[in-house]
């Protein structure tokens, strides 16, 4: 191996002013030529203290701060809390508030897909396919904003269920949505998958290997697109998961464009989710039981539990350290980004400069999940 002399090598700042790294992450660049040969990410810029905030507020007046864990996937974060407490008081949600939370969070994790999907493209200088996945975000948004009167801070789940019923109309929407969807999917194929520098910039760039993927503990549609088969939804079902007919995407080619694709396919099985929740949903819909009746300004759980979900990014987890009081003694986040940053190093070395923003893109970096 070449030995490269100090004086040819040359540090860079990329950010932390968001130079397509979705959020304030500065990452200290050591270049030779246009090679990269190191990369130091620092984090903390957005830095909030959520998990400290936590101790000094009840839980209550917590719950409508972790919508703002990851922002784009506010449903997840708020069920990995409530369903952390349900457990520590042992609290069952009704069928139908199980059937809510599921619809609302397989939109929710389109929307995310959107997305990182159009900034994804955008990252690589493609401008149209932005607007393009943001016509159908459009849609979702619309859809949750009437369903929970916010377009991204949702604050839409309570103790035992949801705050309010979901009613017909908001249902044929969700339906009629449904059914254009895959007209819309296949236009984002026929627009990306063969274009030839999309393909040139995301083939055989920034492999993760199974070795690589398990010692950095990447979860979700990065640890897919690598061959490893693991989705919390199979492999311990939450909600109703266990009732609902889908598919695992997976694929072993492990670069840049594996994680494009499976992302496009876990959009296909979010679709099949929410049609199978629709059609559930819709012959109970003069069910009433969805939310519990314990107060929740007055409860006081006592013990640890860890709660976890499926987020769009990876295996999220809530741990709560509960000590009998009205506030939390200790909560603590683990989320997917936190990884997915540690591997940008990995991932990028010996690739050139411009490479950094296709693999860094197609890692799908949240930066508020990683500073907590």
């Amino acid at each position: 191996m070449e030995v490269i002399s100090q004086d040819r090598i040359l540090d860079i700042n990329i950010g932390p002013q968001h130079p397509s790294t979705h959020g304030v992450l500065r990452m200290v660049v050591s270049l030779c030529g246009e090679t990269i040969i190191n990369i130091n990410p620092i984090i903390g810029y957005l830095h909030r203290g959520l998990e400290k905030m936590a101790e000094n507020r009840t839980y209550l007046q917590y719950l409508p701060i972790v919508d703002r864990i990851d922002y784009l996937s506010g449903f997840f974060c708020s069920y990995a809390y409530l369903n952390g407490i349900e457990k520590l008081l042992n609290i069952t949600p009704s069928e139908k508030a199980k059937y809510i939370r599921t619809i609302t969070m397989e939109m929710n994790r389109i929307t995310s897909h959107l997305l990182w999907l159009g900034c994804f493209l955008m990252d690589l200088g493609a401008s149209s396919p932005f607007f393009y996945a943001f016509i159908e975000r459009e849609k979702i948004i619309d859809i949750l904003e009437d369903l929970t009167g916010s377009r991204m801070m949702y604050n839409y789940y309570t103790l035992g269920g949801v705050k309010r019923d979901i009613d017909i109309d908001i249902l044929n929407r969700i339906k009629e949505f449904s059914d254009h969807f895959e007209t819309a999917l296949k236009e984002y194929e026929d627009l990306i998958e063969g274009n030839p520098i999309f393909l040139s910039r995301t083939k055989n760039i920034g492999l993760i290997n199974k070795e690589t993927a398990n010692q950095y503990s990447i979860t979700g549609a990065n640890l897919r697109a690598s061959g490893i088969k693991k989705d919390l939804r199979k492999d311990s079902p939450y909600l109703i998961y266990n009732n609902i007919d889908f598919e695992v995407p997976v694929l072993n080619n492990e670069d840049s464009f594996s994680r494009f694709v499976i992302r496009i396919k876990e959009m296909r099985e979010s679709k099949k989710i929410i049609l199978q929740c629709y059609n559930w949903l819709i012959n109970h819909i003069k069910d009433e039981e969805i939310k519990s009746n314990i107060n929740f300004m007055h409860i006081k759980p006592e013990g640890k539990v860890i709660s976890e979900v499926e987020s769009p990014r990876g295996l999220l987890q809530c741990i709560i350290h509960a000590d009998g009081t009205k506030k939390p003694y200790r909560i603590k986040w683990r989320t997917p980004s936190f990884y997915s940053v540690q591997l940008i190093n990995n991932l990028a070395k010996n690739y050139k400069l411009p490479d950094l923003m296709s693999i860094f893109g197609s890692l799908d970096v949240i930066m508020p999940e990683v500073d907590r």
